[in-house]
């Protein structure tokens, strides 16, 4: 049984497949041929669960601000099975204005060395991306070590553990707006990357229910029973898209961002125009949202909804009192 290809490297692969063609692939040719989709492909057919996966990596691309582009061709209008992909290397190419030094490339290569382990944000996939894809390479070694950070959740190598050996797993789980951390027992079901975090949707063994968890909101270790669960039913990670695109739809901020800032940068970039000087941007955990909106300070006003404001105000009036002096030492 071959190696399983984990998502990063099957982006990744993609990427550069429609950087390398002109005329654009179709999706029998990315299914057979790519790295991460090959390896599953089925020449007699049945490959529906595949295609789903190839449609959910054009989306995750696109929202890397990879300029994926589909071309039908007049004479087959409506056949989708002739549809062509392609990346218009033109638009995805640096200007070409822009010239590294052989310093600057190797400042570049560490960096990319620091975030090996591919859960990136979306400007760090953006950015390696594009500089393997234009082939810099460091050409001399670099030091005789680099740093490796995590930026995947700790929770996601031992949950991807338990999903391959369908192993019920346990953990502490910190819902918002609770104080207190609650055990829970899952039978884990797929991992799904949403809105630039890692969730995990399987089947709450308490509740008797489907239910999707934030990786950032488990406390503790991940511990792996004995206990084994079937095969899930459907397809579990399209059912977890599915519902926290719906949680996204209904959570919707109306903020004003100072104009050229990194608060109208980063926000901005997210939102549609929602009146003057007003952006809105939709959102599916108003705690960790509220967080990101309390760090860019007065950069950003929060116009509602009401909750969202409250939660801003908390944070920000924490960040007083944690600076406020202390009134020294006693006086004589």
């Amino acid at each position: 049984m071959p190696a399983a290809v984990s998502n990063e490297e099957r982006l990744f692969s993609l990427v550069l497949a429609l950087l390398a063609t002109e005329t654009g692939l179709t999706k029998a040719d990315i299914l057979s041929s790519v790295q991460g989709y090959r390896q599953r492909y089925r020449m007699s057919g049945g490959n529906a669960s595949l295609e789903r996966q190839f449609e959910r990596d054009k989306e995750d691309i696109r929202d890397l601000g990879v300029p994926l582009e589909s071309i039908e061709l007049p004479a087959d209008q409506g056949a989708v099975q002739y549809t062509r992909y392609r990346i218009p290397k033109g638009e995805y190419d640096l200007p070409a204005d822009v010239t590294f030094t052989p310093q600057e490339i190797a400042l570049l290569d560490l960096a990319a060395l620091a975030w090996r382990e591919g859960s990136l944000s979306g400007e760090s996939r953006r950015a390696l991306m594009k500089l393997r894809s234009l082939g810099i390479e460091s050409e001399e070694p670099l030091i005789g070590f680099a740093p490796r950070l995590r930026a995947r959740d700790v929770a996601f190598d031992p949950m991807r553990a338990a999903i391959e050996r369908r192993h019920v797993v346990a953990f502490g789980y910190l819902k918002p707006g609770e104080d207190r951390v609650r055990r829970r027992r899952v039978a884990p079901l797929a991992l799904v990357q949403f809105g630039g975090r890692w969730h995990v949707h399987g089947t709450d063994l308490s509740a008797k229910g489907r239910r999707t968890f934030l990786l950032s909101r488990i406390t503790g270790p991940v511990e792996e029973t004995t206990e084994v669960f079937g095969a899930p039913a459907g397809d579990p990670a399209e059912e977890a898209r599915a519902g926290l695109r719906v949680v996204f739809a209904a959570n919707r901020a109306v903020l004003e961002l100072t104009p050229d800032t990194d608060a109208a940068a980063r926000l901005g970039s997210r939102g549609e125009p929602a009146g003057d000087s007003l952006v809105a941007v939709h959102f599916t955990d108003l705690a960790l949202f509220a967080d990101e909106v309390a760090a860019f300070g007065p950069e950003v006003l929060v116009r509602g909804p009401a909750e969202l404001i409250d939660a801003v105000k908390e944070r920000l009036a924490a960040v007083v009192d944690a600076h406020a002096p202390t009134g020294g030492g006693r006086r004589g």
